[in-house]
């Protein structure tokens, strides 16, 4: 995937013509992916962009605790001498307010795009738990299968929890573990019981949910980080 600079915005010289190409030459082809129904690294991929934009355009200052933490110090600070050689030249300022505006509104377009596509896969997922459910939900095995049913998809899961700026977000990691064969044998249920046999000295009574959609859809691109964010909303609402 072609991709910029996290600070192509203020790479070079600073021209809305030629930044306008650089960023429509890259939204083409985040568009091609999402044609194909792959949405990650894709998605996430324009977001960060388009919140390095809007962190440049509301905070002047730059402050490092409110822009990205992605960025390293150097970018950082080149970008503060930027905004400090642009107070300077009001012509170059508006160049760049030009540019940001602009990408921002296709961004913006290209983002809803990808959404819509992301809610369209949510909404087709069913989860529902495996047998018993336990007490303790935060780690346990995630089933995932698609409309092909020709295999079973088995993933270790842990709930996560980080900080970003004032908030708590829950997250989740997963690892891939196998993949059964769709036969009379091997049923959710039956998948769990392997699990269980195989596993008992690290999860001896795991949570176990199996998440399916009639639908296929690339799992690495798309079905499986669906699969995840959706897993945790179930899991935050079930144990509230």
């Amino acid at each position: 995937m072609k991709r910029l600079s996290e600070t192509w915005f203020a790479d070079g010289y600073i021209d809305f013509e030629q930044k306008k190409y650089t960023l429509l030459a890259y939204l083409q082809e985040i568009s091609k992916y999402f044609n194909q129904n792959m949405l990650y690294p894709q998605l996430a991929d324009v977001v960060f962009h388009y919140n390095n934009l809007r962190a440049f355009r509301e905070n002047k200052q730059l402050l490092s605790e409110k822009f990205p933490k992605h960025l390293t110090a150097v970018n950082l600070e080149r970008l503060q001498l930027l905004y400090e050689q642009m107070s300077a030249d009001d012509a170059v300022m508006r160049e760049m307010e030009d540019i940001i505006e602009y990408a921002m509104h296709k961004m913006d377009h290209t983002i809803k795009s990808g959404t819509g596509l992301y809610e369209f896969v949510e909404e087709q997922l069913n989860i529902a738990p495996v047998g018993l459910v336990p007490l303790d939900m935060q780690e346990g095995y995630m089933l995932l299968r698609d409309g092909h049913y020709s295999e079973t998809l088995v993933y270790y899961y842990r709930l996560t929890i980080f900080e970003r700026h004032d908030e708590r977000y829950r997250g989740i990691h997963t690892q891939y573990l196998a993949a059964y064969s769709k036969s009379i044998a091997n049923t959710c249920e039956n998948i769990k019981t392997e699990l269980i046999r195989a596993r008992n000295g690290i999860l001896p009574n795991p949570a176990v949910y199996r998440v399916e959609t009639d639908l296929t859809f690339p799992v690495t691109e798309t079905l499986l980080p669906v699969a995840k964010r959706s897993l945790v909303k179930y899991l935050t609402i079930n144990a509230a």
